[in-house]
């Protein structure tokens, strides 16, 4: 079952978020998901398996360029995890239908994300669902 996220559910999707995002903290990652619960912009959702929950999504309206569409806003996957013992059961895909029909609720013609260069799980993930590469990038930065 999917539902969405209240704030209630934030310690709940942090915890599970802290396994995907592992060098973050675990309360900035609540006030994270706190901020996308409460937001006109954001949503998380969360698959429950019973009543035990076993993966989140977390989309979001993004009015900036998103690269390799042609409208605004586009829906944004910012973040999925499914744990381990629950992958390869069509989770996943079921998250990510629940984020874009909440895009399409909020008028969004394309829907996009994102991946690591290095992250063959997730990229492997996208192509499988139907998502088709845009571009790939290596970004800089530099102390002033």
């Amino acid at each position: 079952m999917i539902r969405q996220a209240s704030i209630d559910d934030s310690r709940v999707v942090a915890e599970m978020a802290i396994l995907l995002w592992l060098n973050n903290d675990i309360y900035d990652l609540e006030k994270e998901m706190i901020n996308s619960i409460i937001s006109e912009n954001g949503a998380v959702f969360i698959y429950y398996d019973e009543n035990i929950p076993v993966g989140f999504a977390q989309c979001s309206l993004r009015y900036d360029y998103v690269e390799g569409t042609e409208s605004s806003p586009v829906g944004y996957l910012e973040g999925i995890y499914v744990k381990d013992e629950y992958r390869k059961r069509g989770i996943g895909k079921k998250l990510l239908m629940q984020c874009e029909e909440w895009a399409k609720s909020k008028g969004c013609s394309e829907f996009a994300s994102d991946c690591e260069l290095n992250n063959t799980e997730s990229f492997k993930f996208h192509l499988q669902l139907g998502f088709e590469e845009a571009n790939r990038i290596i970004c800089f930065k530099r102390n002033l």
